[in-house]
């Protein structure tokens, strides 16, 4: 990150290389639509180019802060077509205590976080699944669950919780 501030091309593409194919996994999942995805995808990459300063490591790793960005993003477009979609939003962020600097790291990761969704209670999992990857709001996963909007909400906090300490264990 610094040395994107100090407007070095070569950091942002070594960025780019390792982290767009997660970012763009998340967003295809949300969006549905590879060509939004990747439109999304670029935005964001600008957005780190243009004012890097937004990034704070303090508050969790460079990641996690770009899988929200992208997440958020894809979740805004999905809602301006269709406003009915409501304004909930799962903003909840699971913090990671180490980077996702190479393959293996990535790899291991990605094992960690699915033996941790597993591990759930079904109805915590779908919750999530729904919420996280498929871009879905409260009243949206209540809906298609047929489940009080209040035990969704319940079951996500319960859920990330969960996933807070097990991750972070």
């Amino acid at each position: 990150m610094e040395r994107i501030s100090q407007r070095d091309e070569s950091a942002l593409a070594e960025l780019y290389d390792r982290y767009a194919g997660m970012l763009t996994s998340v967003l295809n999942r949300i969006m549905r639509d590879a060509q939004a995805a990747e439109e999304i995808l670029q935005d964001v990459f600008y957005q780190l180019w243009r004012a890097p300063e937004r990034f704070d490591a303090s508050r969790g790793s460079l990641p996690a802060w770009l899988v929200v960005i992208c997440r958020n993003r894809a979740i805004s477009r999905l809602r301006k077509k269709n406003p009915a979609a409501g304004d909930e939003l799962v903003d909840d962020m699971v913090p990671l205590r180490f980077h996702l600097e190479t393959e293996v790291s990535q790899q291991q990761m990605l094992g960690r976080v699915r033996g941790a969704l597993e591990s759930l209670p079904g109805e915590q999992r779908a919750a999530v699944e729904l919420a996280y990857f498929e871009g879905m709001t409260h009243s949206e996963i209540a809906a298609r669950t047929g489940d009080p909007l209040g035990t969704v909400k319940t079951r996500l906090r319960t859920a990330i919780q969960t996933l807070k300490r097990t991750l972070n264990a």
